[in-house]
């Protein structure tokens, strides 16, 4: 692959899906730099624990909705209390281990994000540890889920903004949802 760009021909059309290995040299080739936050679709943001632990600095930005995806996980303090009635919280325990099953969360986190974004002002921050795996998986699922981008697409759309690296396991998970996507199997 060696920075070679793999473009599908557009939403929803039917596509190969890429390998894994192919993924992972799209993600390795990404020259973004590496930074705590960055918006990767309209209002859509994926940060570190760092930065979803400093509220005012999220109040600032008009974050109004936080998805944890390192939930409960080794120092996150994330909690609706936590955020108390400034902004809305969802968690997600996951574990970022290839045999994690992430794809379990894919639907309702792709949910709480459509619905998040569709409040006027609505603004998001999808969150694990270093915003690199766990919450990068999530916002792909959404960006296939809600607004039909093919995975390669979606790759693609975050990865021009942010770097990220969803591990083996999750993309093995994202390209069975974008299969089942592409054969219309999945809802």
């Amino acid at each position: 692959m060696s920075g070679e760009v793999m473009r599908s021909s557009g939403p929803r059309q039917e596509t190969r899906t890429p390998t894994v290995i192919e993924l992972e040299g799209i993600l390795r080739s990404n020259r973004v730099p590496l930074s705590r936050i960055d918006e990767v679709w309209p209002n859509l943001y994926i940060g570190d624990m760092t930065v979803a632990h400093d509220r005012f600095q999220l109040w600032k930005m008009g974050i109004t909705h936080v998805l944890n995806a390192a939930h409960k996980q080794l120092a996150s303090s994330g909690c609706q209390d936590f955020y108390g009635t400034a902004m809305d919280y969802y968690g997600i325990a996951a574990c970022d281990l290839p045999s994690f099953d992430i794809s379990a969360y894919f639907h309702s986190a792709s949910d709480y994000i459509h619905q998040s974004l569709d409040i006027l002002g609505g603004k998001v921050l999808v969150h694990c540890a270093f915003g690199y795996s766990r919450s990068a998986s999530l916002v792909l699922a959404y960006l296939m889920i809600h607004h039909h981008l093919t995975l390669l697409d979606a790759v693609n759309t975050v990865a021009e903004h942010r770097r990220i690296f969803p591990n083996r396991g999750f993309l093995k998970q994202l390209r069975a949802l974008d299969m089942k996507l592409q054969l219309g199997t999945e809802v």
